[in-house]
């Protein structure tokens, strides 16, 4: 559907039905719908973007769920103390030596499709069912990636289970939603029974600042199957972009919360031994003791002791890297309220721990067979994720000084399979591989050196460095002094050495919080209580609509001219709303005006486009896409007779969108009743 401006105006009218149109669209242009004509409009000057302070819904509680690829959980906090952050019971089962603040995101359900069971206890039930019963059970794992691949993600995506059994993967995420909706909900009772039951809760959903509309607000849908909240109470939902989170975080942290690995520690000790980042400030310090009443009005109100030592203005990165993505954002910090603002729209890709798995199955292909890996993932699915538990434990001990080799221990029924499926034992077959860093140990196990293990790690971590040092070759980041490096797969030291090796000798500070692996977690809590804490975003996307402007001979292509009525004009072009990289503040608001074209039209309906250029002229030009719809949803009451029983005259619907939240957001209004239309936008029916 096209907008069109009024001739000599400033205000947007959009072609209606074909048959009520005064200029309708013209061949290969997006088609109107029946329902979802706008008559033509003189509205006043549209008037430049507003900043609207945001209404905050009255809560008792917050909720955040980190929804991670590899682990998830949940946490809290009560609006009483904001900053007192209770986290998760510990869970039941899990791995030796590793700490159950989170559990692994695994759902399970029963062959008929029915919930079962979610993390740990998903995983283990999983490993004991019989080999032929597993293959009927629906098992998932990591499925979070999916969503981030996804490249036509609608409603009805459908996820693979291990055993190749398909379902809506809406419903796959809602189960997960719900595990932690009723397990909150059960420990929220038990800390404080007289919680009110009703409206009491906000909840937050971490998700990669690298995720596109149609990924966030697929997990809102989720939410809304789940029961964590109702469309009509949408706003006690809040999308959390994770390296955000972290650095709402890292600000409230003390310097003994803190490690820096650009140094050596006292006595001499290598890279890795890390050390206290407390003495690296120790200047800074001694300098703002003269301003001693500014400091202490940071801390006071809030801020951590690390940003009192920071000066306003002072730029650092935060790069959170997780089990699917790596997710890089730019901040800087704002005085004397510790607001953030950022500095270059969010960055990443897909270089998470999932990709040293990856490349352990393509090892194990490379020794045994990919068409043998293949079959026994699809016949032996719960000796496989037996297989991934045992990588997963031996990949956490890996470092870059760790000597001697490790043992990898292959499950009963791999050895057995393989010996049945080829003729020969796994031991002959890794002595007819290529494969010479693996061996068969005396007790049964790959034994892989530590050079190996380590090889496994590379083409992801260099992934990870290359997109950092992008990042800072940009001239909007010039300055920055610090990096934080958070997210589970943070905890890495081959990681962490490889990161302060490629960047240590730029005079990057690299820092990592002590409790790296819960800073998404602990910072979406704190976002939930003061979503204006993240005052400026960048806007990753261009956005905008296609509209008629008047034809100019010379500025415009011939094969764009339409002739009707006498009128001369200009199709298929791209109207901005918003341009790719602009810094868009929290409340601020792109409006424009339309008009129902018919007495008693119940919808409007307003295709929105968008691309990565910030100079697309027209909505034809390469990298330019259709990416989802305005929708104005209008009462009968909007659209009858007047109350002096006049026929109704055009009504102006005016729309309100905001871009600098983590979620592009609309709220509309019937100028003539002052009354709110429903308004929404939808970026998952393309």
């Amino acid at each position: 559907m096209l907008a069109v401006p009024e001739m000599g105006l400033q205000g947007l009218y959009i072609g209606s039905s074909p048959e009520r149109s005064p200029v309708p669209s013209p061949p290969g242009s997006p088609r109107t719908q029946e329902s979802c004509g706008i008559a033509p409009l003189t509205p006043s000057q549209s008037p430049k973007p507003e900043v609207r302070a945001p209404q905050q819904a009255s809560f008792s509680v917050v909720v955040a769920i980190d929804f991670g690829t590899t682990s998830s959980g949940y946490a809290f906090s009560f609006a009483s103390d904001p900053e007192a952050i209770h986290m998760m019971r510990k869970w039941e089962g899990g791995d030796p030596g590793v700490a159950h603040q989170k559990t692994p995101t695994c759902l399970l359900l029963t062959p008929e499709g029915a919930f079962h069971s979610f993390g740990y206890t998903a995983r283990d039930y999983y490993h004991d069912l019989d080999p032929e019963e597993a293959r009927d059970w629906l098992y998932f794992e990591k499925f979070k990636m999916k969503i981030h691949s996804a490249t036509d993600l609608t409603l009805k995506t459908q996820l693979e289970a291990v055993n190749g059994k398909t379902m809506p993967a809406l419903e796959v995420f809602a189960h997960a939603l719900r595990f932690f909706r009723e397990h909150a909900l059960q420990e929220l009772r038990e800390q404080s029974p007289s919680l009110p039951e009703k409206d009491t809760v906000r909840w937050v959903l971490t998700v990669p600042a690298i995720w596109k509309q149609p990924a966030k607000q697929f997990m809102r849908e989720a939410a809304y199957l789940a029961g964590l909240v109702s469309r009509e109470n949408a706003e006690q939902l809040l999308i959390a972009l994770e390296p955000e989170a972290a650095s709402v975080y890292c600000r409230k942290l003390r310097l003994h919360q803190l490690l820096d690995l650009s140094g050596r520690a006292p006595g001499g000790g290598r890279l890795g031994e890390r050390r206290s980042i407390d003495s690296s400030f120790r200047q800074a310090r001694e300098q703002l003791r003269r301003s001693r009443h500014s400091r202490t009005f940071l801390v006071e109100s809030g801020v951590g002791e690390l940003w009192a030592e920071m000066q306003a203005g002072d730029r650092y990165v935060v790069a959170d890297c997780g089990g699917g993505t790596v997710d890089l954002t730019v901040h800087q910090l704002e005085q004397p309220h510790g607001t953030l603002k950022e500095l270059y729209k969010a960055s990443g890709g897909p270089y998470g721990a999932v990709g040293v798995d990856l490349a352990f199955e393509q090892l194990l292909c490379r020794i045994f067979g990919e068409d043998f890996i293949a079959t026994f993932k699809r016949q032996r699915p719960a000796a496989w994720v037996d297989l991934t538990i045992a990588f997963e434990a031996r990949k956490r001990t890996a470092g870059p000084h760790r000597a001697g080799a490790l043992n990898i221990s292959l499950p009963f029924s791999f050895i057995d399979f393989y010996r049945k499926q080829r003729g020969h034992n796994v031991e002959t077959a890794l002595r007819r591989s290529s494969v010479n860093f693996v061996k068969w140990s005396s007790q049964g196990m790959l034994r892989m050196s530590c050079e190996a293990m380590n090889e496994l790690f590379q083409p992801t971590v260099s992934g990870i460095i290359q997109h950092i040092e992008a990042l800072l070759a940009r001239p909007e980041v010039q300055g920055v002094k610090m990096l934080f490096l958070v997210g589970g797969f943070a905890e890495s030291a081959v990681l962490q050495h490889a990161v302060q090796a490629a960047l240590g000798a730029r005079g990057l500070r690299v820092v990592v919080p002590h409790d790296v692996g819960l800073t998404i977690l602990k910072g979406a809590v704190l976002f939930g209580q003061a979503p204006g804490v993240v005052r400026v975003r960048r806007s990753p996307l261009t956005y905008g609509v296609g509209v008629l402007n008047r034809f100019v001979p010379g500025r415009h292509p011939p094969e764009k001219l339409l002739v009707r009525d006498g009128r001369r004009w200009c199709t298929d072009v791209f109207e901005r709303f918003v341009a790719a990289e602009q810094s868009v503040a929290l409340g601020e608001e792109v409006r424009r005006s339309y008009c129902p074209a018919r007495p008693g039209q119940r919808r409007v309906l307003i295709n929105l486009y968008c691309c990565a250029a910030e100079d697309a002229r027209f909505i034809t030009d390469p990298g330019v896409r259709k990416c989802g719809a305005l929708s104005l949803e209008l009462e009968p009451a909007d659209c009858g007779q007047d109350t002096a029983g006049a026929p109704p005259g055009r009504r102006e619907i005016r729309a309100a969108m905001q871009f600098g939240d983590t979620e592009i957001k609309v709220t509309a209004v019937d100028v003539s009743t002052n009354r709110s239309v429903r308004a929404s936008i939808d970026f998952l029916s393309n």
